[in-house]
């Protein structure tokens, strides 16, 4: 009998991998050197990094069959693959001087390494943590909200230090180390395993096991409305979330008079609570239930929305973008329990790859919304009015979704007494 691997050394190499394609949320650190070395624009530089987060919805998309069926460490060491090579090849692209080569390497090869990495270890950690699914994937996803805060700093330094080409030499590298190691202790648990002590709670009463409403493949879940009111809940998130984290710096900078540099820093603060919100949002999850989460985040942030244009008080100001960003990242993390609450686990990978797709767009949609307003009106706040008329379509969704999971938990309920009477 093989010895039962450690579910939370599993968690800790999904963060792993997590850590290494979030540093792609750093990426503005490049921006200003490479402009200035090559005299290329901002938007060609900015397209580097939109490409990247369209092959991760894309590459999330496609291969989330493959994560299923060859299993997460072989995903973990593709992504590992892909991703190290497209940064790492991105100092190529720099030593060329070549614009098209780096949206090659870092925006499609990195890109598609983003997507795999993304989803590889996270239906994994939803089967090792039937008791606690939002703790279990709001870790790794926590991960990637961290990112940023840890590897900005590291590639300054090292630009500074060595040069653009070689940081993306020396990253790459790196980043294809960690994403292997993390890789090769990734394993999905024996079919029905549970933690250690788990059934006899359960028999005795003093935890209840919540079942899943449905099994289902993802060519079936996405014939269902539940998946479609999970796709928009996600991309108004997203797109909203986005949106606001493109321009919280002009924001703070016209609404309480922040200067640039406070206003820097305000942001730097403020992606800490982008990390803390997956992780506590999604531990919160477990307790409340997913439906009721998104009810929350939706509900809170109709209101600070509308509300955040009229603040002219600092700390009241800082105060509601935090919780926006608690909100924004929370998001991401309580997805994979929900598609597993409502789909199952048979396929979430897969599932949870098409979903992707709400990310992609709205990272396109966001930013480009914002910068609209903002070029019209002469000010982002106009734009925030919309994004929470935006979060009331949001909240209506959210109910939606609560009708027909009603509709199906009375139906398996009729299934179930049925089939009791049968036998």
């Amino acid at each position: 009998m093989s010895k039962v691997k450690n579910r939370w050394l599993i968690a800790l190499s999904g963060v792993g991998i997590h850590i290494s394609i979030g540093s792609v949320y750093a990426w503005s650190n490049f921006t200003n050197p490479l402009m200035e070395k090559f005299n290329w624009s901002a938007s060609e530089v900015q397209l580097t990094f939109s490409l990247a987060i369209l092959f991760l919805g894309l590459s999330a998309a496609f291969l989330g069959h493959f994560v299923e069926k060859y299993g997460p460490r072989r995903s973990g060491l593709l992504a590992a693959i892909f991703f190290g090579a497209g940064v790492a090849g991105s100092g190529f692209a720099v030593q060329m001087g070549s614009l098209p080569l780096l949206y090659v390497f870092y925006g499609m090869l990195g890109g598609i390494g983003l997507g795999v990495g993304y989803i590889a270890p996270v239906s994994t950690l939803v089967k090792w943590f039937p008791d606690r699914r939002g703790l279990a994937t709001g870790l790794a996803i926590m991960g990637f909200g961290f990112a940023a805060a840890i590897s900005s700093p590291v590639m300054d330094s090292l630009i500074k230090s060595v040069g653009i080409a070689n940081t993306f030499y020396i990253l790459g590298i790196s980043y294809f180390v960690v994403m292997l190691a993390s890789s090769l202790y990734l394993e999905k648990p024996a079919e029905g395993w549970l933690p250690k002590g788990f059934q006899e709670k359960v028999d005795s009463g003093k935890t209840i096991i919540r079942k899943d409403l449905s099994q289902l493949t993802a060519n079936q879940a996405v014939k269902t409305k539940r998946f479609y009111y999970l796709w928009l809940m996600l991309f108004i998130n997203v797109t909203c979330g986005i949106a606001i984290l493109s321009a919280a710096k002009p924001l703070a900078q016209e609404s309480i008079g922040l200067s640039t540099a406070e206003a820097a820093a305000l942001v730097g603060v403020l992606g800490l609570f982008n990390g803390f919100g997956r992780i506590g949002w999604a531990s919160v999850s477990d307790y409340i239930g997913r439906t009721n989460t998104y009810t929350t985040f939706f509900a809170l942030q109709t209101v600070l929305f509308f509300l955040l244009p009229n603040i002219t008080t600092a700390i009241v100001f800082q105060i509601m973008l935090a919780i926006i960003y608690t909100c924004y990242g929370g998001g991401f993390a309580s997805i994979p329990a929900y598609i597993g609450d409502l789909f199952g686990t048979k396929q979430l990978g897969a599932i949870h790859g098409y979903i992707l797709t709400a990310w992609a767009a709205a990272g396109l949609a966001g930013p480009l919304f914002a910068a609209w307003v903002k070029d019209t009106t002469g000010s982002y706040a106009e734009s925030l009015t919309f994004f929470a008329a935006l979060f009331i379509v949001a909240l209506v969704v959210t109910f939606l979704a609560r009708l027909d999971i009603r509709r199906l938990e009375k139906k398996n309920a009729s299934g179930q007494q049925l089939q009791a009477q049968n036998f």
